[in-house]
């Protein structure tokens, strides 16, 4: 059965969080090197989330978690002097990512196809506004806010088929991430892996070799848009 629906992981698979949140740190001149700060900030979302499926925090916008993680590594590097307004500001750094170069041009080709959503655990503000400044053109938003539960819940994937009333083998996952795809893969959604090596940094490149599991595996978003014969 051919997807009807592509829904899209966005942090890493669309967008460029780690070298956009570099530059952004480095340009307010805060004595420390961007890109470490930024592996830091990421290395500290899943034990965030874990802390929500866990039950030890009740549900959580990503925002809300990104501005725990913020404020421990403000201490951590020994930054001082930001005020809440500044730390308000730098914590929205996620909702100003830019996109991959190729992925605007990817996403226009597969929505004259296909309807495509993402499928991220960050909030809905966050994305839109993401859209908004990346010029993203999402045909729908939908969230780990919408079912209240982060991925890989099932509830999660599937929901995206509920969402649009169709089986899930009709969703494709869009991912960067073989365990993302993985958790899409066992809720029966099909699924692309695109290749970012670059995820982490230059100083730090992926693996992303082809893994078989994977229906699609692709170099960019335009190429896979050429897979699926957009």
């Amino acid at each position: 059965m051919n997807p009807r629906i592509l829904a899209f992981d966005v942090f890493g698979t669309v967008v460029d969080w780690h070298g956009s949140i570099a530059r952004e740190v480095d340009a307010m001149r805060l004595g420390v090197d961007g890109g470490a700060f930024a592996l830091a900030w990421r290395e500290g979302y899943q034990p965030a989330m874990q802390r929500v499926r866990s039950g030890e925090l009740g549900w959580t916008l990503i925002d809300d978690l990104h501005r725990m993680i913020l404020d421990t590594l403000l201490q951590r590097f020994g930054i001082e002097g930001l005020d809440d307004a500044q730390k308000k500001h730098l914590n929205k750094v996620w909702h100003r990512l830019d996109p991959w170069p190729d992925s605007v041009e990817g996403l226009r080709r597969l929505k004259s196809r296909f309807m495509i959503c993402t499928l991220s655990n960050g909030n809905i503000g966050l994305l839109a506004n993401m859209a908004k400044h990346a010029g993203l053109p999402w045909d729908c938003i939908l969230s780990a806010e919408v079912f209240r539960a982060y991925k890989p819940d099932p509830a999660t994937y599937l929901g995206v088929a509920r969402v649009f009333d169709v089986a899930p083998q009709e969703v494709m996952l869009v991912a960067a991430h073989h365990d993302d795809l993985a958790g899409a893969r066992a809720s029966g959604l099909r699924s692309a892996y695109v290749e970012r090596p670059l995820e982490f940094g230059a100083a730090r490149p992926k693996d992303v070799s082809p893994r078989p599991e994977n229906d699609l595996h692709a170099n960019s978003l335009v190429a896979l848009a050429g897979m699926l014969g957009c």
